[in-house]
């Protein structure tokens, strides 16, 4: 990826300080910035043009559920600010999929004129094709080489000033990995997932995984159709090694990849007109958000006790002059509910909630800390559940489909040790179809289902799990219970699910993508 190209994806300008606050709204992002309206703007409009590429060339339906879907954007000024929120030097930005909503975190500029540096609009970009793919198929298995080659292939896609989208530049930021097939032949790339690899050849599975990708997709007509066919291969059960059988001979194919990677490689440009996108809602945030987005953008990465009690000490001093403003409010009880002041918490909540009835954030909050509340001091009386679900139905009453008053209903069973409904269990498992990135909303469906004795199903949901590059604990903790259920071991397995059931503010924060893999 070339610098010039950086500079438009990422419409740089200079910092400035003390500059306004806007926020861009569209149909599948929220982007909150400092820089103009008109730089945001164009910046919101190229994310949703990638995602219509994306979907018009996988042929994806647009079945985006309602607000809650959407992904949230921090556009940070400084790349240091972005390597403080993930605790790294070493990150160009990073997202976190969550059922509560989905965060990504990127820097207005890449801060390093380093090769390997990866540009934070492709950090942004990779981890959206992540999402996107895991909300397409949600139940899928896609061996690591797939995953991020797919990933990285969708990562450099181009904007013209046109409007169109072009797919296929090289990531630069991967030159060295890119250009040798070692440390990571194709037999090793198919074996990667049962391998522990060196970081060298971990760079090797995204470099050598894009230009497989790439090649499959674009660079070799004749090809056609067999990347479908060693996926069907994977998810059948065989191993990944095995499945390759659909590529043929796999020294030939490293032997065309070599001189496809030292020749003319394929481009793939869509133009404007088949990219139709609606409008980006530009407004200037009012007082009290803007007062409050630093401390709103550290509650909603998640911060050590320490530190959260100091953003909630700022919080309390941001908001202060501004009582009637909900959004301010709001991020004070988020706050306040962090460090478990939970009185303070619902006297903001009440606020926001007074302020802006038809707000969904606050009404979740407020069901939290009822929720909360219950659970600390043991009460499992059912007029006190009761008026939980009351809280939560209110909640679910302004947005069907999101994910948190469902799964907040359902746990509000289990917290009370009473038989989750029917209906309570159906809303579950839809939760988990507005969000299927949420792992540990993923676990919490797998529990219940190995509860009702449905091994198969949830042996299914956790399948893609023990497969996830970047999911560590939970790759490992589901590839064990996968072994278990198939070795027939379904009460170990369902008493180890049990044993570590989300709670009712579970987080779900994966390793941030970083400059390096």
């Amino acid at each position: 990826m070339t610098r010039g190209f950086l500079a438009a994806a990422l419409l740089i300008l200079p910092a400035t300080a003390h500059a306004d606050w806007h926020e861009a709204s569209s149909k599948h992002f929220v982007v909150y910035s400092e820089q103009s309206p008109e730089r945001l703007k164009e910046f919101a409009t190229n994310l949703e043009r990638f995602d219509r590429a994306f979907r018009r060339l996988r042929g994806l339906p647009d079945d985006l559920a309602g607000k809650a879907g959407r992904v949230t954007v921090f556009v940070m000024n400084e790349s240091a600010a972005v390597g403080k929120l993930a605790r790294s030097d070493n990150v160009a930005g990073f997202y976190l999929p969550r059922a509560s909503g989905s965060v990504a975190i990127v820097p207005r500029y890449a801060g390093s004129t380093m090769p390997n540096a990866m540009p934070p609009m492709a950090v942004l970009l990779h981890e959206y094709a992540h999402h996107l793919m895991m909300t397409a198929s949600p139940n899928r298995v896609y061996p690591a080489w797939v995953s991020e080659g797919f990933a990285e292939f969708n990562a450099t896609a181009t904007f013209g000033r046109d409007g169109s989208v072009t797919f296929g530049q090289p990531p630069a930021y991967r030159v060295a990995s890119l250009t040798t097939r070692f440390p990571l032949p194709l037999a090793k790339l198919f074996a990667a997932d049962t391998l522990k690899l060196s970081d060298e050849e971990r760079g090797g599975l995204y470099a050598r995984g894009w230009l497989l990708t790439h090649y499959l997709a674009i660079g070799a007509p004749e090809r056609k159709g067999q990347l479908g066919s060693y996926l069907d291969a994977v998810n059948a059960g065989k191993p990944s090694l095995e499945a390759a059988a659909a590529f043929g001979d796999v020294r030939r194919l490293e032997n065309e990849l070599d001189r496809y990677v030292s020749g003319r490689l394929a481009a793939l440009k869509l133009n404007s007109d088949q990219l139709p996108v609606a409008p980006v809602q530009i407004r200037k945030l009012g007082a009290g958000a803007a007062a409050l987005m630093d401390v709103r953008i550290r509650v909603t990465v998640g911060l050590p006790q320490k530190e959260m009690a100091a953003a909630y000490e700022e919080a309390k001093r941001a908001a202060a002059p501004y009582p009637n403003d909900a959004k301010a409010q709001a991020v004070l009880a988020e706050a306040a509910f962090a460090v478990r002041d939970l009185p303070a918490a619902e006297a903001a909540v009440d606020r926001a909630i007074a302020a802006a009835p038809d707000m969904i954030e606050p009404r979740i909050r407020k069901a939290k800390i009822l929720f909360t509340n219950a659970a600390r001091a043991g009460d499992r009386t059912p007029a006190t559940w009761t008026a939980v679900r009351k809280e939560i139905a209110a909640a679910n009453r302004l947005d069907a489909d999101h994910p948190e008053p469902l799964m907040l209903f359902y746990r509000s069973y289990v917290q009370s040790r009473q038989k989750p409904t029917e209906l309570a269990q159906k809303g579950l498992e839809y939760a988990l179809e507005m969000a299927p990135f949420d792992n540990t909303l993923r676990f919490n469906v797998a529990t219940m289902l190995m509860r009702n004795g449905e091994k198969e199903r949830a042996r299914s949901l956790l399948a893609p799990l023990a497969f996830a590059p970047h999911g560590k604990g939970f790759a490992q903790r589901a590839a064990r219970l996968i072994a278990e259920i198939d070795a027939g071991e379904a009460k170990k397995a369902l008493a180890e699910l049990e044993g570590s059931d989300g709670g009712e503010d579970s987080p779900t924060v994966p390793s941030p993508s970083s400059s390096a893999p």
